[in-house]
């Protein structure tokens, strides 16, 4: 679906569709990502459109939205390295389970202004209320060193302020999706909070998955693992062979 079309949809639904009390419809711009060998990074618009019941209290001045993108749960292990003997070693890790491989959150305004910590925690919103460790646990050097190197890859972003709203009910927040993005289910989730509370809330779903080569490749490297692994070693034991041969008569 176009941005252009699914805006124009959404603004349709939402002035003449049936209305329930904050209720929240949301639209992707695709529902497919396709990598392939010259995939560079792409972007997924997500649009949506606030309903309200005409009988229901009059609305907040000024609504929170949230557009949180989360990818596959993922195990990940953080490493401590330390020095020994002169050399840089791997002494301590420490693992995250069910870890989001990708998190990219979009807000109107600051988390800050849309609930209290507690409330954003709950639903996990935001990069800082993600459930990495043990429930009410304070982050120690790991989670921060996780993050860290998650944001530095780019795989883990949250900004304020990066939602357009082209009327008064119609929303749109653009996510970047980049190169070295994991395969994998994602789900999109916009949140609508009033009055320091979540009021509604929608979810989308989208796939990233590789295509032509990379996909032949990947399914036999997963699937047919042991196959995979003897061509591999052949290949190299050819590709030698041919090196060997063209420096020799050099």
């Amino acid at each position: 679906m176009r941005a252009g079309t699914a805006l124009a949809f959404l603004v349709l639904m939402a002035g003449s569709a049936p209305a329930a009390a904050d209720r929240l419809i949301a639209s992707l711009s695709t529902s497919d990502v396709k990598i392939t060998s010259n995939f560079t990074g792409t972007s997924v618009t997500v649009f949506g459109a606030i309903e309200r019941d005409p009988g229901s209290p009059p609305r907040a001045e000024n609504p929170v939205i949230v557009v949180a993108v989360r990818g596959p749960p993922q195990t990940a292990i953080a490493w401590r390295k330390e020095r020994w003997l002169g050399l840089w070693i791997n002494a301590s890790a420490r693992t995250f389970p069910d870890a989001p491989a990708f998190y990219a959150l979009h807000s109107s305004r600051p988390l800050a202004e849309a609930a209290s910590a507690a409330e954003l925690e709950r639903y996990q919103i935001g990069i800082a209320h993600l459930a990495l460790g043990p429930p009410g646990a304070t982050p120690d050097d790991f989670e921060r060193a996780f993050i860290r190197l998650k944001e530095k890859a780019g795989l883990y972003s949250e900004q304020s302020g990066t939602i357009d709203m082209p009327g008064a009910s119609i929303f749109q927040a653009t996510v970047q999706i980049p190169a070295n993005v994991p395969v994998g289910l994602y789900t999109a989730t916009v949140y609508l909070f009033e009055n320091g509370a979540m009021v509604a809330r929608a979810d989308s779903n989208f796939t990233i998955a590789k295509s032509g080569f990379e996909q032949f490749m990947f399914t036999l490297a997963h699937q047919r693992s042991l196959f995979y692994g003897v061509a591999t070693a052949v290949l190299a034991l050819i590709v030698g062979w041919l090196a060997g041969v063209i420096f020799r008569r050099e």
